[in-house]
């Protein structure tokens, strides 16, 4: 089946809500201990824009994944600066959705005048490590049990990719 990507719409946030939710309860890869519920999907799908896109991944008319650009922190100084989120439905898996998700937000960071592209990883996600590896980020610095889930303390690792001299692809 082809796999298609497209900006989100707000249609849309019930579908990716159940595919993040999925992972807040199953696994490290995200720290929120509970689901948020579509009011706070809502609230986070507002403070997103042109600058900051949330797209999506079809396969036949279905979401099968999911990705954004955020701002990396508040301050203007940071402003050339996003972080990339990138969650895939379990259906979904080992198909390249996420590299082409990532592939998606790579190209639009770079012709958004980003200078550069972050990703907060828990460490042990492994297939997440090497999604971003493979698409030129570098790990830049970890941060060691900042995070506890799941009756575990985690480490966050740290990656980061240069908009400006990768080629995408």
């Amino acid at each position: 089946m082809t796999l298609t990507l497209r900006d989100a719409h707000a249609s849309d946030l019930a579908t990716i809500d159940r595919i993040y939710d999925h992972y807040v309860r199953t696994s490290t890869c995200t720290y929120q201990l509970e689901p948020g519920g579509l009011l706070v999907r809502a609230a986070w799908f507002a403070a997103h824009d042109a600058r900051h896109p949330v797209v999506v991944a079809c396969e036949g008319g279905v979401i099968v994944g999911w990705g954004c650009l955020s701002p990396f922190r508040d301050r203007e100084g940071y402003r050339f600066t996003a972080e990339d989120s990138v969650y895939v439905d379990p259906i979904a898996h080992g198909r390249g959705v996420g590299t082409r998700i990532l592939t998606d937000l790579l190209e639009r960071a770079s012709s958004l005048g980003y200078h550069t592209v972050v990703a907060g990883i828990s460490a042990e996600q492994v297939p997440s490590v090497r999604l971003h590896t493979k698409l030129g980020f570098v790990e830049v610095g970890r941060l060691r049990e900042v995070g506890r889930k799941f009756g575990q303390w985690l480490d966050v690792l740290f990656m980061q990719r240069d908009c400006r001299c990768h080629p995408i692809g």
